[in-house]
């Protein structure tokens, strides 16, 4: 399941580099809401993938870096990246949620890109993915399916 760039605005960061990997439309919710349409956009930005969700007049970014695996979202009121907390997946159902339900969005192109990264690990047959994350963005802790309830007591 990104943080460690210079504090600034999501779309101050995309350099001439940066490359959209894919534009999706789906369906998002925000802070346990019922599911809306929404439009998610994945940015490439090096180091960095950047999920724009677009949320009627909403838009709420995520960054995921891979070495070392850190996740953040932007802050409109602080107008900088804030840690993660925890990330889930549910296989079953496409949605990736962060923060417990703050953000929830159903992504099959991104949980299938898991799957086929992770073919051979612990990611087979599993329906429930959750980690947590420290301080710094980094996980702390990872569970699968029924291990799951054993971290959220």
């Amino acid at each position: 399941m990104a943080l460690l760039a210079p504090q600034s605005a999501p779309a101050a960061q995309a350099a001439p580099a940066a490359q959209v990997l894919y534009t999706l439309s789906t369906q998002c919710s925000l802070r346990g809401a019922a599911a809306v349409p929404c439009k998610v956009e994945a940015v490439d930005e090096g180091g960095a993938t950047l999920y724009r969700h677009r949320i009627g007049n909403v838009t709420e970014t995520v960054r995921i870096t891979a070495e070392p695996v850190t996740m953040a979202i932007w802050a409109n009121d602080t107008k900088q990246w804030s840690p993660l907390r925890g990330a889930s997946a549910r296989f079953s159902t496409n949605t990736v949620c962060f923060n417990g339900k703050d953000l929830c969005v159903v992504n099959p192109n991104y949980l299938n890109s898991v799957r086929e990264d992770r073919a051979n690990t612990r990611l087979q047959g599993r329906d429930l993915v959750m980690v947590h994350f420290g301080a710094d963005g980094r996980v702390d802790a990872s569970c699968y399916d029924d291990a799951c309830a054993l971290l959220l007591k």
